[in-house]
Protein backbone atom coordinates (compact mmCIF):
# COMPACT_ATOMS: atom_id res chain seq x y z
CA UNK A 1 0.00 0.00 0.00
CA UNK A 2 1.85 3.04 -1.44
CA UNK A 3 1.18 6.64 0.08
CA UNK A 4 -0.75 7.82 -2.01
CA UNK A 5 -3.14 5.08 -1.58
CA UNK A 6 -2.87 5.70 1.93
CA UNK A 7 -3.69 9.63 1.83
CA UNK A 8 -6.55 8.32 -0.63
CA UNK A 9 -7.73 6.04 2.12
CA UNK A 10 -7.90 8.93 5.25
CA UNK A 11 -9.82 11.25 2.59
CA UNK A 12 -12.19 8.81 2.14
CA UNK A 13 -12.56 7.97 5.47
CA UNK A 14 -12.91 11.21 7.00
CA UNK A 15 -15.94 11.74 4.21
CA UNK A 16 -18.20 9.62 5.88
CA UNK A 17 -17.80 11.70 9.51
CA UNK A 18 -17.50 15.29 8.06
CA UNK A 19 -19.45 16.72 11.08
CA UNK A 20 -17.56 14.93 13.69
CA UNK A 21 -13.86 15.81 11.93
CA UNK A 22 -15.59 19.60 11.46
CA UNK A 23 -15.78 19.83 15.20
CA UNK A 24 -12.48 18.36 16.26
CA UNK A 25 -11.12 20.47 13.94
CA UNK A 26 -12.66 23.34 15.34
CA UNK A 27 -11.81 22.75 18.92
CA UNK A 28 -8.44 22.37 17.66
CA UNK A 29 -7.95 25.14 16.01
CA UNK A 30 -9.91 27.32 18.80
CA UNK A 31 -7.49 25.74 21.07
CA UNK A 32 -4.44 26.74 18.18
CA UNK A 33 -5.80 30.00 18.29
CA UNK A 34 -6.05 30.72 22.01
CA UNK A 35 -2.40 29.83 22.82
CA UNK A 36 -1.05 31.78 20.28
CA UNK A 37 -3.34 35.39 21.34
CA UNK A 38 -2.35 34.52 25.24
CA UNK A 39 1.67 34.23 24.30
CA UNK A 40 1.44 37.02 21.49
CA UNK A 41 0.17 39.13 24.36
CA UNK A 42 3.82 38.75 26.49
CA UNK A 43 5.51 39.46 22.78
CA UNK A 44 3.48 42.59 22.26
CA UNK A 45 4.43 43.17 25.83
CA UNK A 46 8.23 42.64 24.99
CA UNK A 47 8.06 44.54 21.83
CA UNK A 48 6.55 47.58 23.10
CA UNK A 49 9.46 48.03 25.80
CA UNK A 50 12.15 46.91 23.56
CA UNK A 51 11.03 49.71 20.90
CA UNK A 52 10.66 52.15 23.58
CA UNK A 53 13.87 51.93 25.18
CA UNK A 54 15.78 51.76 21.52
CA UNK A 55 13.97 54.75 20.43
CA UNK A 56 14.84 57.11 23.61
CA UNK A 57 18.28 56.58 23.43
CA UNK A 58 21.43 56.14 20.76
CA UNK A 59 21.91 52.29 20.36
CA UNK A 60 25.69 52.56 20.36
CA UNK A 61 26.03 55.03 22.91
CA UNK A 62 27.75 53.26 26.57
CA UNK A 63 27.20 55.63 29.24
CA UNK A 64 30.03 55.68 32.21
CA UNK A 65 28.69 56.22 35.25
CA UNK A 66 32.46 55.72 37.32
CA UNK A 67 35.31 53.71 38.27
CA UNK A 68 36.24 51.39 40.53
CA UNK A 69 40.21 52.65 40.36
CA UNK A 70 40.74 55.72 42.45
CA UNK A 71 40.82 58.33 39.61
CA UNK A 72 40.82 62.24 39.41
CA UNK A 73 40.81 61.76 35.09
CA UNK A 74 38.15 59.34 34.43
CA UNK A 75 38.25 60.55 31.12
CA UNK A 76 42.05 60.52 30.51
CA UNK A 77 42.14 57.07 31.86
CA UNK A 78 39.53 55.74 29.38
CA UNK A 79 40.85 57.17 26.56
CA UNK A 80 44.44 55.66 27.67
CA UNK A 81 42.46 52.06 28.04
CA UNK A 82 40.43 52.29 24.39
CA UNK A 83 43.22 53.99 22.64
CA UNK A 84 43.68 51.10 20.52
CA UNK A 85 40.61 49.06 20.46
CA UNK A 86 39.61 49.86 16.50
CA UNK A 87 35.87 49.71 17.63
CA UNK A 88 35.72 52.95 19.64
CA UNK A 89 33.94 55.85 17.42
CA UNK A 90 34.22 58.20 20.15
CA UNK A 91 34.37 59.10 23.65
CA UNK A 92 32.39 61.94 24.48
CA UNK A 93 32.05 64.39 27.72
CA UNK A 94 29.89 66.77 28.49
CA UNK A 95 30.19 69.05 31.59
CA UNK A 96 26.50 70.72 32.28
CA UNK A 97 26.50 74.43 33.80
CA UNK A 98 22.92 75.03 34.80
CA UNK A 99 23.60 78.46 36.53
CA UNK A 100 21.25 81.29 35.37
CA UNK A 101 23.13 82.55 32.54
CA UNK A 102 21.29 85.09 30.04
CA UNK A 103 21.23 84.24 26.37
CA UNK A 104 20.07 87.08 24.35
CA UNK A 105 18.91 87.38 20.76
CA UNK A 106 17.56 91.15 19.68
CA UNK A 107 15.25 92.16 22.34
CA UNK A 108 14.31 88.92 23.34
CA UNK A 109 16.09 87.02 26.36
CA UNK A 110 16.16 83.70 28.00
CA UNK A 111 17.45 82.17 31.54
CA UNK A 112 16.27 78.76 31.15
CA UNK A 113 18.90 77.28 29.33
CA UNK A 114 21.77 75.28 30.40
CA UNK A 115 25.12 75.42 28.94
CA UNK A 116 26.62 71.57 27.92
CA UNK A 117 30.82 72.15 27.02
CA UNK A 118 32.06 69.47 24.83
CA UNK A 119 34.13 68.44 22.27
CA UNK A 120 32.84 69.34 18.94
CA UNK A 121 34.53 67.06 17.06
CA UNK A 122 34.04 63.60 19.06
CA UNK A 123 30.24 65.01 18.84
CA UNK A 124 30.72 65.15 15.42
CA UNK A 125 32.26 61.54 15.46
CA UNK A 126 29.55 60.01 17.84
CA UNK A 127 27.24 61.35 15.03
CA UNK A 128 24.83 64.05 17.07
CA UNK A 129 21.65 64.37 15.29
CA UNK A 130 20.45 67.61 14.30
CA UNK A 131 17.33 68.62 12.57
CA UNK A 132 18.69 71.76 10.66
CA UNK A 133 22.34 72.72 10.27
CA UNK A 134 25.81 71.40 10.55
CA UNK A 135 27.83 70.53 13.37
CA UNK A 136 30.28 73.46 14.35
CA UNK A 137 33.79 73.72 13.12
CA UNK A 138 35.28 76.69 14.69
CA UNK A 139 35.20 77.28 18.86
CA UNK A 140 32.67 80.06 18.51
CA UNK A 141 29.93 78.30 16.55
CA UNK A 142 27.16 76.43 18.62
CA UNK A 143 24.29 74.23 18.76
CA UNK A 144 21.32 74.74 20.56
CA UNK A 145 18.26 72.64 21.57
CA UNK A 146 15.71 71.84 19.26
CA UNK A 147 12.91 74.39 21.68
CA UNK A 148 15.85 77.11 22.14
CA UNK A 149 13.50 79.71 20.30
CA UNK A 150 10.04 78.59 21.93
CA UNK A 151 12.02 80.38 25.44
CA UNK A 152 13.49 83.49 23.76
CA UNK A 153 10.82 85.50 24.82
CA UNK A 154 10.48 89.56 24.84
CA UNK A 155 10.05 91.56 27.57
CA UNK A 156 5.95 91.68 27.06
CA UNK A 157 5.86 87.99 26.79
CA UNK A 158 7.80 87.90 29.99
CA UNK A 159 5.51 90.51 31.85
CA UNK A 160 1.97 88.06 30.86
CA UNK A 161 3.88 85.30 31.96
CA UNK A 162 4.42 86.48 35.19
CA UNK A 163 0.76 87.33 35.35
CA UNK A 164 -0.25 84.09 34.50
CA UNK A 165 1.53 83.00 37.32
CA UNK A 166 -0.22 85.18 39.64
CA UNK A 167 -3.64 83.90 38.42
CA UNK A 168 -2.29 80.41 38.70
CA UNK A 169 -1.91 80.84 42.30
CA UNK A 170 -5.23 82.25 42.88
CA UNK A 171 -6.70 79.80 40.64
CA UNK A 172 -5.41 75.98 40.95
CA UNK A 173 -7.57 74.78 37.95
CA UNK A 174 -6.62 78.00 35.84
CA UNK A 175 -4.38 76.96 32.44
CA UNK A 176 -0.97 78.36 32.11
CA UNK A 177 -1.11 78.97 28.53
CA UNK A 178 3.50 79.38 28.31
CA UNK A 179 4.55 82.55 25.62
CA UNK A 180 5.45 80.87 21.96
CA UNK A 181 8.30 82.81 22.55
CA UNK A 182 10.92 83.29 18.82
CA UNK A 183 8.90 81.87 15.47
CA UNK A 184 11.36 82.63 13.34
CA UNK A 185 14.66 80.58 11.80
CA UNK A 186 17.26 80.93 14.96
CA UNK A 187 19.91 79.05 12.44
CA UNK A 188 23.07 81.34 11.33
CA UNK A 189 22.16 83.93 14.10
CA UNK A 190 24.35 85.20 16.99
CA UNK A 191 23.31 85.07 20.36
CA UNK A 192 25.00 86.78 23.25
CA UNK A 193 25.32 85.21 26.52
CA UNK A 194 25.86 87.22 29.20
CA UNK A 195 27.87 84.89 32.10
CA UNK A 196 27.63 86.66 35.81
CA UNK A 197 29.25 86.00 39.34
CA UNK A 198 26.92 87.57 42.12
CA UNK A 199 27.36 87.77 45.89
CA UNK A 200 24.77 85.80 48.05
CA UNK A 201 24.88 88.02 50.49
CA UNK A 202 24.17 91.63 48.97
CA UNK A 203 23.38 90.35 45.61
CA UNK A 204 25.74 92.64 44.16
CA UNK A 205 27.61 91.72 40.65
CA UNK A 206 31.14 90.73 41.53
CA UNK A 207 32.10 90.19 37.55
CA UNK A 208 30.27 89.98 34.67
CA UNK A 209 31.11 89.27 30.90
CA UNK A 210 29.61 88.65 27.76
CA UNK A 211 30.42 86.23 24.98
CA UNK A 212 29.14 86.06 21.19
CA UNK A 213 28.86 82.85 19.70
CA UNK A 214 26.82 81.97 15.96
CA UNK A 215 24.43 79.00 15.84
CA UNK A 216 25.28 76.74 12.59
CA UNK A 217 23.22 73.74 14.34
CA UNK A 218 19.81 72.85 16.23
CA UNK A 219 19.34 69.54 17.63
CA UNK A 220 17.26 66.92 16.75
CA UNK A 221 13.88 66.87 18.54
CA UNK A 222 13.22 64.57 21.70
CA UNK A 223 11.83 61.36 21.55
CA UNK A 224 9.87 62.50 24.92
CA UNK A 225 7.70 64.91 23.37
CA UNK A 226 7.13 66.71 26.87
CA UNK A 227 10.92 67.60 27.32
CA UNK A 228 12.39 71.06 26.38
CA UNK A 229 15.33 71.03 25.11
CA UNK A 230 16.64 74.83 25.23
CA UNK A 231 20.40 73.53 26.09
CA UNK A 232 23.56 75.15 24.18
CA UNK A 233 26.56 73.09 23.01
CA UNK A 234 29.64 75.00 23.37
CA UNK A 235 33.37 73.93 22.64
CA UNK A 236 35.18 72.72 25.59
CA UNK A 237 37.58 75.39 25.55
CA UNK A 238 35.01 77.92 26.84
CA UNK A 239 34.89 75.96 30.31
CA UNK A 240 37.62 76.87 31.95
CA UNK A 241 36.42 81.00 31.45
CA UNK A 242 33.26 80.52 32.23
CA UNK A 243 34.00 78.29 35.14
CA UNK A 244 36.52 81.56 36.29
CA UNK A 245 33.65 84.21 35.96
CA UNK A 246 31.72 82.05 37.75
CA UNK A 247 33.65 80.74 40.41
CA UNK A 248 33.42 77.22 40.46
CA UNK A 249 35.57 74.38 40.12
CA UNK A 250 35.71 72.71 36.49
CA UNK A 251 34.96 69.32 38.75
CA UNK A 252 31.93 70.54 40.08
CA UNK A 253 29.97 70.92 36.83
CA UNK A 254 27.72 67.48 36.48
CA UNK A 255 29.58 65.62 34.30
CA UNK A 256 28.58 63.09 31.53
CA UNK A 257 30.87 60.13 30.09
CA UNK A 258 30.09 58.15 26.80
CA UNK A 259 31.53 55.61 24.95
CA UNK A 260 30.31 55.55 21.12
CA UNK A 261 30.96 52.33 19.22
CA UNK A 262 31.28 51.93 15.63
CA UNK A 263 28.46 49.53 15.40
CA UNK A 264 26.00 48.43 17.80
CA UNK A 265 27.19 44.94 17.10
CA UNK A 266 30.10 45.98 18.82
CA UNK A 267 28.35 47.71 22.19
CA UNK A 268 27.90 44.22 23.75
CA UNK A 269 31.37 43.19 23.82
CA UNK A 270 32.84 46.81 24.22
CA UNK A 271 30.77 47.06 27.56
CA UNK A 272 31.96 43.22 28.91
CA UNK A 273 35.36 45.04 27.77
CA UNK A 274 35.25 48.28 30.20
CA UNK A 275 33.13 46.39 33.06
CA UNK A 276 36.31 44.07 32.95
CA UNK A 277 38.44 46.95 33.56
CA UNK A 278 36.84 47.83 36.29
CA UNK A 279 34.90 51.30 34.92
CA UNK A 280 30.99 51.39 35.98
CA UNK A 281 29.67 51.10 32.44
CA UNK A 282 25.76 50.09 30.94
CA UNK A 283 24.36 49.75 27.61
CA UNK A 284 21.29 49.04 25.83
CA UNK A 285 22.39 45.52 25.32
CA UNK A 286 22.32 44.82 28.95
CA UNK A 287 18.89 46.63 29.59
CA UNK A 288 17.61 44.66 26.70
CA UNK A 289 19.40 41.75 28.28
CA UNK A 290 17.93 41.60 32.21
CA UNK A 291 13.73 42.63 30.12
CA UNK A 292 14.27 39.53 27.78
CA UNK A 293 15.59 37.43 30.75
CA UNK A 294 12.20 38.49 32.54
CA UNK A 295 9.88 38.37 29.09
CA UNK A 296 11.20 34.57 28.14
CA UNK A 297 9.67 33.58 31.75
CA UNK A 298 6.94 35.44 31.17
CA UNK A 299 6.00 34.03 27.86
CA UNK A 300 7.01 30.57 28.48
CA UNK A 301 4.28 30.64 31.56
CA UNK A 302 1.73 32.19 28.72
CA UNK A 303 2.46 29.46 26.32
CA UNK A 304 1.94 26.66 29.29
CA UNK A 305 -1.50 27.99 29.81
CA UNK A 306 -2.13 27.52 26.12
CA UNK A 307 -1.03 24.49 26.05
CA UNK A 308 -3.68 23.57 28.59
CA UNK A 309 -5.94 24.14 26.31
CA UNK A 310 -4.63 22.18 23.32
CA UNK A 311 -4.56 19.11 25.54
CA UNK A 312 -8.07 19.51 26.88
CA UNK A 313 -8.95 19.83 22.59
CA UNK A 314 -6.77 16.18 22.26
CA UNK A 315 -9.69 14.59 24.39
CA UNK A 316 -11.81 15.51 21.29
CA UNK A 317 -8.84 14.17 18.99
CA UNK A 318 -8.73 10.78 20.57
CA UNK A 319 -12.57 10.34 20.95
CA UNK A 320 -12.66 11.34 17.40
CA UNK A 321 -9.93 8.48 16.45
CA UNK A 322 -11.07 6.08 18.75
CA UNK A 323 -14.51 5.91 16.90
CA UNK A 324 -12.50 6.27 13.71
CA UNK A 325 -10.69 2.51 14.73
CA UNK A 326 -14.31 1.30 15.62
CA UNK A 327 -15.86 2.00 12.82
CA UNK A 328 -13.04 0.77 10.23
CA UNK A 329 -12.52 -1.95 12.00
CA UNK A 330 -13.54 -4.77 9.33
CA UNK A 331 -11.84 -2.14 7.30
CA UNK A 332 -8.60 -3.01 9.01
CA UNK A 333 -9.18 -6.81 9.03
CA UNK A 334 -9.09 -6.57 5.44
CA UNK A 335 -6.26 -4.48 5.20
CA UNK A 336 -4.53 -7.01 7.23
CA UNK A 337 -6.07 -9.92 5.49
CA UNK A 338 -4.34 -9.14 2.40
CA UNK A 339 -0.73 -8.59 3.95
CA UNK A 340 -1.13 -4.70 5.34
CA UNK A 341 2.19 -4.01 7.91
CA UNK A 342 0.93 -3.40 11.39
CA UNK A 343 2.85 -0.35 10.99
CA UNK A 344 1.29 1.03 7.83
CA UNK A 345 -2.31 0.77 9.51
CA UNK A 346 -0.73 2.57 12.30
CA UNK A 347 1.10 5.27 10.33
CA UNK A 348 -2.85 5.73 8.40
CA UNK A 349 -4.21 6.41 11.51
CA UNK A 350 -1.81 8.67 13.36
CA UNK A 351 -1.61 10.65 9.82
CA UNK A 352 -5.26 11.25 10.23
CA UNK A 353 -4.68 12.44 13.45
CA UNK A 354 -1.58 14.87 12.42
CA UNK A 355 -4.10 16.45 9.49
CA UNK A 356 -6.19 17.31 11.91
CA UNK A 357 -3.91 19.22 14.30
CA UNK A 358 -2.31 21.02 11.44
CA UNK A 359 -5.40 21.82 9.81
CA UNK A 360 -6.94 23.33 12.96
CA UNK A 361 -3.59 25.02 13.81
CA UNK A 362 -2.90 26.53 10.20
CA UNK A 363 -7.29 27.72 10.98
CA UNK A 364 -6.06 29.14 14.43
CA UNK A 365 -3.11 30.96 13.00
CA UNK A 366 -5.52 32.49 10.76
CA UNK A 367 -7.88 33.74 13.89
CA UNK A 368 -4.84 34.74 15.71
CA UNK A 369 -3.87 37.10 12.86
CA UNK A 370 -7.35 38.33 12.54
CA UNK A 371 -7.79 38.90 16.43
CA UNK A 372 -4.06 40.22 16.90
CA UNK A 373 -4.97 42.78 14.13
CA UNK A 374 -8.06 43.71 15.56
CA UNK A 375 -6.86 44.26 18.81
CA UNK A 376 -4.45 46.51 17.95
CA UNK A 377 -6.20 48.68 15.76
CA UNK A 378 -9.67 48.96 17.97
CA UNK A 379 -8.27 48.96 22.10
CA UNK A 380 -6.35 52.21 21.22
CA UNK A 381 -9.33 53.79 19.76
CA UNK A 382 -11.20 52.72 23.01
CA UNK A 383 -8.63 53.42 25.26
CA UNK A 384 -8.63 57.02 23.79
CA UNK A 385 -12.45 57.56 24.29
CA UNK A 386 -12.11 55.89 27.65
CA UNK A 387 -9.81 58.37 29.21
CA UNK A 388 -10.59 61.51 29.58
CA UNK A 389 -7.26 62.73 29.17
CA UNK A 390 -6.48 60.76 26.13
CA UNK A 391 -2.88 59.02 25.52
CA UNK A 392 0.32 60.24 25.05
CA UNK A 393 0.67 59.74 21.23
CA UNK A 394 4.59 59.52 21.28
CA UNK A 395 4.68 55.85 23.66
CA UNK A 396 2.67 53.61 20.84
CA UNK A 397 1.66 49.82 22.85
CA UNK A 398 1.27 47.07 20.52
CA UNK A 399 -0.93 44.56 22.53
CA UNK A 400 -0.61 41.59 20.41
CA UNK A 401 2.81 40.61 18.25
CA UNK A 402 2.82 37.56 16.64
CA UNK A 403 6.21 36.53 15.45
CA UNK A 404 7.27 33.56 12.84
CA UNK A 405 9.07 31.81 16.09
CA UNK A 406 5.59 31.60 18.07
CA UNK A 407 3.69 30.25 14.95
CA UNK A 408 6.50 27.69 14.50
CA UNK A 409 6.04 26.39 18.40
CA UNK A 410 1.82 26.67 18.01
CA UNK A 411 2.65 24.34 15.20
CA UNK A 412 4.66 22.28 16.80
CA UNK A 413 2.64 21.70 20.31
CA UNK A 414 -0.87 21.41 17.70
CA UNK A 415 0.39 18.63 15.88
CA UNK A 416 2.55 17.26 18.45
CA UNK A 417 -0.11 16.45 20.79
CA UNK A 418 -2.97 15.53 17.59
CA UNK A 419 -0.04 12.94 16.89
CA UNK A 420 -0.08 11.77 20.92
CA UNK A 421 -3.80 11.99 21.10
CA UNK A 422 -3.82 9.52 17.65
CA UNK A 423 -1.29 7.07 18.97
CA UNK A 424 -3.44 4.64 21.52
CA UNK A 425 -6.00 4.58 19.05
CA UNK A 426 -3.95 3.57 16.23
CA UNK A 427 -1.91 1.25 18.13
CA UNK A 428 -5.35 -0.94 19.05
CA UNK A 429 -5.80 -0.54 15.11
CA UNK A 430 -2.46 -2.39 15.01
CA UNK A 431 -3.78 -5.32 17.48
CA UNK A 432 -7.24 -5.77 16.00
CA UNK A 433 -7.95 -9.84 15.26
CA UNK A 434 -8.48 -11.00 11.68
CA UNK A 435 -11.10 -12.94 11.96
CA UNK A 436 -13.16 -10.97 14.29
CA UNK A 437 -12.85 -7.68 12.38
CA UNK A 438 -14.10 -9.60 9.07
CA UNK A 439 -17.06 -10.58 11.43
CA UNK A 440 -17.49 -6.62 12.60
CA UNK A 441 -16.37 -7.41 15.82
CA UNK A 442 -14.28 -5.60 17.73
Amino acid sequence: MNFKDQVSFIKRNMKKNRLRVFMTVLATAMSCAFLVVLASIGFGMQKTVTDEILSQQIVTKIPIYGSDKDTKDLSGDLKKDLKDNENVKAIVERKTVSEPIQTMLGERSSENSSLIFTNMKQETNAGMSLSKGRMPTSSHEVVVGYNFASQLWSKKEQEKFEQELKKSEQNANYDIKPPKGFQGNVLNKNITLKVSNTDEENGKVKEEKSYTFKIVGIAKENPKDWVVDSNIFISHSFLSDFSNVLGVEQESFPTDLSVFTDKFEHVEQLTKVLLDRGYQADSVTQQLDNINKFFIAFKIGLVFVGTIAVIISAIGIFNTMTMAVTERTQEIGIMKAIGAQPKVIQKIFLMESAFIGVLGSIIGIIVSYIVSFGANAILPMILTSVLSEGTDDSFHVTYSYIPLSLIIIAVIISAGVAVLSGLRPARKATKTNVLSALRREI
